[in-house]
């Protein structure tokens, strides 16, 4: 039962090119690399955003270390 779920879980190769066909067919030519460069730029304000707190908790911890000195 293990390797049937492993098999219908993630599309292989032939279901690849169907999806890119249809994805194609419905964006056109012209919107997939908007829809690409979009994506790209919400991965990177993501990226950013995780990494934020952290260098905010470090200044913070810098200020204190400060102030106690």
């Amino acid at each position: 039962m293990g390797t049937q779920i492993l098999l219908f879980g993630m599309p292989m190769g032939m279901e690849w090119v169907i999806i890119l066909g249809v994805v194609l067919l419905l964006f056109g030519g012209t919107k997939i690399p908007q829809l690409a460069k979009g994506l790209g730029e919400g991965i990177r304000n993501f990226k950013t955003a995780v990494k934020e707190p952290e260098a905010d908790s470090n200044a913070d911890s810098g200020k204190k270390q400060e102030k106690e000195a």
